[in-house]
This record gives C-alpha cells, structure tokens and sequence, in this order.
C-alpha cells in the first residue's frame, strides 16, 4: 500500500477507525508527522485532537536505549529491567529526566501555542503516528496516555513492519495498522510524499482543530452553516461536467472568499495549504479550499497539468459561488494551481479582487493571458527555490496589472524551513486584505 502523503494516509486510517466513533475519543498526534494523519481521523470521527508529547529517556551512556519515557502532567514511565541491566542509578535517573522535562515542556508549549491539554480521564485515546519503525515511542505514547487517565488506548498507523506490530500490540487495547510489508526499510519508502512536517503545520493544524475546523464543526457545524458564518461547511461544485468537493469557512457574514487551487500532487486537505487558510480566517476572510480534478482524474499526469481545464474548472466554480452568495473573491493558487488562478483571473468576466501564488508555476498560464490579468497579484517564492524563481520573475515581466515579487529568504520549494510558511501565510493575509479593502462596497 503507498500513501499519496500524510493527508491520504490519515483519511484511509480514518475508515479503519470508523467503528471507535460511538466512543467519542480523544485523537492523540505524535509530532510532528503524526499529526498531520491524526488531523484527517478527528476529522473523520468528529472528535478533539490533540498533540501528545513524549520525551524518551536514554541510558547516559547509550541515549538510543530507552530506560523510560516522560510525558506532560508529570507522568514517568520507567522500565526497571533495563535500568538494572544498565546500571542507571538514582541520580542518573534524575538528570536525564531534568534535561528532558525542560524539551518536553518547551514542545508542549510550541505546539499547544498556550492552550491546555486536553483531559483524558476515562476516555479512549486514539494514539497516531504517519509510520512505525521499532515502535519505542509509540509504545511510550499509549503508556503515557494510560497513565494521563485514558480508560482505553487505540494505537493507529498507516504503515509498520511485521515484528513492530507483533512487539505493539501488549502497548495498547487495540492496533489498528492499514499495511504490514515484510520488505520494511523506512516509513518514508510507503509515501509519494514524506516532506518533513514542520512545527508550524503542527501549530497550525492544532489551531484549527481547536477553533472548530474539526471536533467542533461536529458539534455545532450545521447550525452555524445555517446562519451564514463562522463554521466550516462542506460543499459540492458543479464545474462545468464534475461535480467538486470542497470545504468552505467562513468567519464572517459577507467576508470576501479566497479560492484555493491547488497544485500537482496536491489537494484541499494539504496542511501547507490549510495553514494559510486558517491565517487568512483569522483575518476575518473567507476561505474555499477544494480539488479541481475528480479523484480518478488525479492520477492522470496530463491532467494534472492541464492548466486550461484547471482554469476553466476555477472559473466555473467562482460562478457557483457567486451565484450562493455575491461577495469578494480572490484567488490562491501553488504549482500549477497559479497558473490556472491567473489564466482564469484574466478571463474578461473574471472581476477577481487579488491573486497570491505561492511556489507556482505563472509562467505556464501563457504570456498573452498573464498580460490580460487586471486582479493585483503577489508572486511568492522560496530564495532557494532558484528555477522557479527564474520563472516567476519571467512571468512577472508579462503581468501589466498592479503586481510585487516577494522572496523569502533560504526557503525551498514547499516552504518547509522553520518561519517559511508563517512568512508566507502572512504576505498573503496583508495582500488580500490590502485589496479587499480598496473593493468598492
């Protein structure tokens, strides 16, 4: 079985997990790239997500083998075999614990961004990571949350070797593991795309999840869809001959829209992509993330980088949504995304408010179309993305309309380094509020 990314790995764990839905659960991330896959399952199954951080403590001598592991609320974890075997003593017991309590706590702060720890008392707690290797610390993690109060721990991957499930399964009251290949080397090997998750995606996706993109649209989902604001709804587009999925938030009453179209290899649930989107809800604008090609049209490569039929696609679907509610629209587009963003922003009956790509490809939109695009437009790209850097700013030059070329600094292609995405999510939130701003009323 392989894995498009963590995305798809969480939403085909996410129907493994189906029958733990009646338990209302606490769905546990291990960071960081854990927490993109538990995303997907709180999502799936309505329930509070949360990170669960654990700090393994390492022989002084031998940091690798683990004598026991530490987690939030005090919790320790000791194995006293191998602190016999490994002649660990007291006081080397409470110095590796000091220096890790310190990382612990720091982790739990990063990524919590303040908030408290969800409680697990007499709860069943989902414990997920994107892959299992020997299993050291997702086993810590399930005895972590059993000693935090959990009544029920469920241990949940995507992928693990055969001896690591057979070692796990005493961890946890349940072992839910979609694929077990004997030729296991490493996690990434079963993933298109196993890019490192960064502590921002983390931050963000717990944001979300905690602002009520997950858990809470659960609970109260319809009736704010109801009232025209300050949930996330999810929505069906017709585009022309296919009907699109799509997941539009709304902050506000009347808040102008950015469209996301995503790029090759990408698709609504890309926490790159989220993560912007929840900068730009916070800013009180609205957002429509959705995937332009049907699923059994992602795996056509030709498609993919059909900018026409993306485009058309856009337009179409920014025709829907005007049609339900008259407001502001602009557009983000990555990879090849942007370029259909800005072909279709360049149609005559477009009246798109501003347009941001981020990494895209403009330069494939074509020069006389880029020349007849009116919508202000903001191209951002990683310094260290050179190649499409040179693309951008040959696209640049054919733009005629209000424009700016933004370059963050040591960033590559997907924006990964650490501040990369913050960056970006806030060049994009000043340039749409900027222009929103200056819309007539």
């Amino acid at each position: 079985m392989l894995f498009t990314d963590r995305a798809d790995a969480g939403r085909r764990l996410a129907e493994a997990l189906r029958h733990l839905e009646k338990e209302e659960p606490v769905v546990l991330g291990l960071p960081r790239g854990g927490v993109p896959v538990a995303y997907q399952v709180a999502q799936a199954l309505g329930a509070p997500l949360d990170v669960i951080v654990v700090r393994k403590l390492g022989v002084p001598y031998q940091r690798e083998l683990g004598f026991g592991a530490i987690g939030e609320g005090g919790v320790r974890v000791l194995s006293e075999d191998i602190i016999r075997r490994g002649r660990v003593g007291p006081a080397d017991v409470d110095a590796v614990q000091r220096t890790e309590e310190a990382e612990l706590a720091r982790q739990a702060e990063r990524f919590r961004a303040g908030r408290q720890r969800l409680p697990l008392d007499g709860r069943t707690a989902i414990v997920i990571d994107d892959g299992i290797a020997t299993g050291a610390t997702a086993a810590a993690a399930c005895q972590v949350a059993r000693a935090q109060g959990a009544a029920r721990v469920v241990l949940a991957a995507p992928v693990a070797p055969p001896d690591a499930v057979e070692r796990l399964r005493a961890a946890a009251d349940e072992f839910v593991c979609l694929s077990t290949p004997y030729a296991f080397a490493a996690v990434g090997e079963w993933y298109e795309d196993f890019s490192q998750t960064s502590d921002d995606e983390v931050v963000s996706l717990l944001s979300q999840a905690a602002t009520g993109a997950t858990a809470g649209a659960a609970a109260g989902g319809r009736e704010r869809a109801a009232s025209g604001a300050g949930g996330t709804e999810e929505v069906r587009i017709e585009a022309g001959p296919v009907r699109l999925i799509g997941d539009l938030t709304r902050p506000v009453a009347g808040c102008p829209v950015v469209m996301f179209a995503h790029g090759s290899g990408s698709s609504r649930h890309s926490p790159r992509n989220r993560a912007v989107a929840a900068t730009l809800n916070r800013a009180g604008l609205g957002t429509l993330l959705f995937d332009l090609l049907t699923p059994a049209e992602e795996s056509d490569r030709a498609k993919v980088f059909d900018i026409d039929t993306l485009a058309r696609r856009l337009a179409d679907a920014t025709r829907w949504l005007r049609a339900r509610e008259p407001v502001p629209i602009g557009y983000f587009g990555a990879s090849t995304g942007a370029a259909a963003a800005l072909r279709a922003a360049a149609y005559p009956d477009a009246g798109i408010g501003a347009v941001v790509s981020r990494g895209g490809r403009p330069d494939l939109a074509g020069h006389s179309l880029l020349s007849a695009v009116q919508a202000p437009t903001l191209l951002i790209v990683g310094g260290a993305d050179t190649l499409v850097l040179d693309l951008n700013r040959q696209a640049q030059s054919a733009l005629t309309c209000e424009n700016k070329l933004e370059i963050v600094p040591g960033a590559t292609h997907l924006f990964e380094e650490r501040g990369a995405l913050d960056t970006v999510s806030a060049l994009a939130r000043d340039w749409f509020t900027r222009h929103f701003h200056l819309l007539p009323a």
